[in-house]
């Protein structure tokens, strides 16, 4: 790692992962300044990068930001008592509007997630009530489980470099994640466009992270495995994976893609092959026996309290012992070289580390002296998390189609300290260095879900097909395949059951950045997760003349999601609007921030407050405010088609207007 890099990625482990990002804004200023080749299009682009993010909601990231459905939002529903919205109860009474969670001068970023399951996702939009968040998103520790910290959302202070990326970019303002629930099932849905082995309303839903996981393997058709048949380039990019290599919590945390990458759980991927996982079978193969002898002389002599311990921890070493017994001769190095091209290519795309680089498993400490004088240390990564992905675009190597899958400490995730920008930042530094490669480069930076955190918009659901009460859709559109029934679900999750569409979920934000997109604008169609996969289809049809589709996205959700391209514009279309940012001198804040104060500005509405609330709700100085001016808005294809989904919502009908997916020219 050169020493320039290494300073930067020190400042930023000491830093707001997002608070203190204006140091790194020169990275935006240079994507933007490289402009596309007059008069071309999206269509002309050659590489397509995704890097999907942790657990965060577009209110929580963006309400605060111009010109967006946000914090004045003129369309923001009611909910069933009369009371805006933004006014949510808990299961005492009280009621809260949302605050702000300084993100420098509070602990906010150090307070862990909030709930954010199936079970949860489902209850908080109760039916399309809308009126539940602060119920079922309490936090589960027991210090903050008072703190209404669904409600708490960020400022372009907290967050500078984010919404610099949105001033320079589109960012788009209704996309949803692809279910209510977490994060395996959403990103099931991009990798593969669903989240049911079979398109049929029998087949299990698997709404649960643990329902596909090492062990419950699945074996569905996979977006990637479209592309190696078509002969698409592609790539998935990870320092390390997750599958058990031995490594400790905090490595795990720092080196590891934090279970983020699906395709571990895809038996035709072969994860178990791994190098460095088939090292550790075979050490703990010589470990484990001497600890059950161990472990077993100490029974012995144990104290009864102490014999339960010892009985369930042998017993685990026992049931570990039988499983890499079973593994140690099936996934070796010579069953893996006798696989066909196809399975072995499958592997070693999807699992592309940072093996290469000698320090990619490696931590270092880092100290520095805090602005009170005291001496603090953090540990971070030796090597280069990015090293293969900037290897392969050094030498020319990017493929046509990238997912990165960072480590949990650079994820966004709400369960570790948001170092997250600076791996953004430092993915737009590789892939502008060289201009005629990011003239040809879309990044797409989305979130897989909202964690527990708010979000104003209802998303737009599927309609119960045994309740015809509860909406309709067009002919040929099978919308049972996005509902699970209560029995259903009592069957596949008895102790987690929920009847309930499975999409779409909350808003969560996205950002195309381009060549194409350019300038500042927002785009307003209607997106969720299997929407990168249709712009992947549509631009790969037009690049290799044939036709590339994903049997697995059903007709409700293409009829509802879009597929993207209605947010770019022509080259000869687009102008930069970034205004330099002023940089900040606070490198040390964010691991400064785990020692301030818990999070505040909050307070229980009272009645005259509520009363005011209702009165002029925009206009209250109880809720927060959206920044002033104008954004551009990128502008939909000209034809519209009136398609489907008409869904009742206590009453409303929402009719979405889906674009008839031909670029915006003039």
């Amino acid at each position: 790692m050169d020493t320039s890099r290494r300073d930067f990625l020190r400042r930023s482990a000491m830093l707001s992962g997002i608070g203190a990002m204006t140091l790194f804004d020169e990275s935006i200023q240079q994507a933007v300044a490289i402009e596309a080749d007059d008069g071309s299009t999206v269509f002309d682009a050659e590489h397509i990068v995704v890097l999907m993010q942790e657990n965060r909601s577009f209110d929580h990231m963006f309400g605060a930001l111009r010109g967006v459905r946000g914090f004045d939002d003129p369309r923001a529903i009611s909910l069933p008592d009369g009371n805006p919205v933004w006014t949510q109860t808990d299961a005492k009474g009280d009621r809260y509007a949302p605050f702000r969670l300084n993100l420098m001068d509070s602990k906010s970023t150090w307070m862990g997630s909030l709930p954010h399951s199936w079970t949860d996702q489902v209850d908080a939009r109760n039916e399309g009530r809308y009126d539940r968040w602060l119920v079922a998103k309490k936090s589960g520790n027991k210090a903050y489980a008072d703190m209404p910290l669904t409600l708490g959302y960020h400022t372009r202070e907290d967050i500078p470099f984010y919404y610099a990326l949105a001033d320079a970019f589109t960012i788009c303002d209704q996309n949803f994640c692809s279910c209510l629930t977490g994060t395996t099932p959403n990103r099931l849905h991009l990798w593969t466009g669903t989240c049911r082995a079979k398109q049929n309303s029998q087949s299990k839903a698997n709404v649960l992270n643990q329902d596909v996981d090492y062990g419950r393997w699945a074996r569905w058709s996979t977006f990637p495995e479209r592309l190696e048949e078509l002969g698409v380039s592609w790539k998935v990019y990870q320092n390390e994976l997750t599958l058990e290599s031995g490594l400790d919590p905090e490595h795990d945390a720092w080196l590891t893609n934090f279970s983020d990458n699906p395709l571990e759980w895809f038996e035709q991927y072969g994860v178990r092959y791994a190098r460095t996982h088939r090292e550790f079978i075979l050490n703990r193969l010589r470990e484990i026996p001497d600890q059950i002898r161990a472990k077993e002389a100490e029974l012995e002599s144990a104290t009864d309290s102490r014999r339960d311990q010892l009985g369930k921890e042998i017993a685990q070493l026992k049931q570990a012992l039988d499983r890499y017994r079973s593994e140690e001769h099936v996934f070796t190095a010579e069953h893996f070289e006798a696989l066909s091209d196809r399975e072995k290519q499958l592997h070693s795309q999807a699992f592309a580390d940072n093996s290469q680089d000698p320090n990619y498993r490696e931590l270092t400490n880092l100290e520095y002296v805090d602005d009170t004088g005291n001496t603090r240390e953090v540990r971070i990564p030796k090597g280069d998390v990015l090293f293969q992905f900037r290897k392969d675009v050094e030498e020319g190597k990017l493929p046509t189609i990238s997912w990165l899958v960072p480590p949990e400490r650079f994820s966004d995730h709400q369960g570790s300290a948001w170092y997250g920008a600076w791996y953004l930042s430092e993915t737009f530094d590789i892939l502008t260095k060289n201009p005629d490669l990011w003239k040809k480069t879309v990044f797409i930076l989305t979130y897989d879900e909202n964690d527990g955190y708010f979000d104003h918009i209802p998303p737009f659901v599927a309609p119960n097909p045994a309740a015809a009460e509860s909406g309709k859709v067009s002919e040929g559109i099978d919308a049972a395949l996005e509902y699970v029934s209560l029995e259903q679900d009592r069957v596949w999750h008895p102790f987690q059951s929920r009847g309930s569409s499975i999409g779409l979920g909350y808003r969560v934000p996205m950002i195309v950045a381009s060549p194409w997109s350019r300038g500042g604008a927002v785009c307003s169609q209607v997106f969720d997760h299997t929407s990168v996969l249709q712009f992947m289809e549509k631009i790969l049809s037009h690049k290799i003349g044939k036709r590339v589709e994903e049997t697995n996205i059903n007709s409700w959700r293409r009829t509802v999601c879009g597929d993207l391209t209605s947010a770019f514009k022509t080259a000869d279309d687009t102008a930069a609007a970034m205004k330099p940012l002023v940089h900040n001198d606070f490198v040390t804040k964010i691991h400064q921030a785990r020692f301030k104060e818990l999070p505040s500005g909050y307070h229980v509405l009272t009645d005259p407050e509520l009363a005011e609330i209702r009165r002029s709700t925009r206009n209250s100085d109880l809720l927060p405010k959206q920044e002033r001016g104008h954004r551009l808005s990128a502008p939909l294809p000209y034809e519209l088609s009136v398609v489907a989904t008409l869904n009742s919502t206590r009453d409303r009908i929402a009719i979405t207007l889906q674009a008839n997916n031909q670029l915006f020219k003039e």
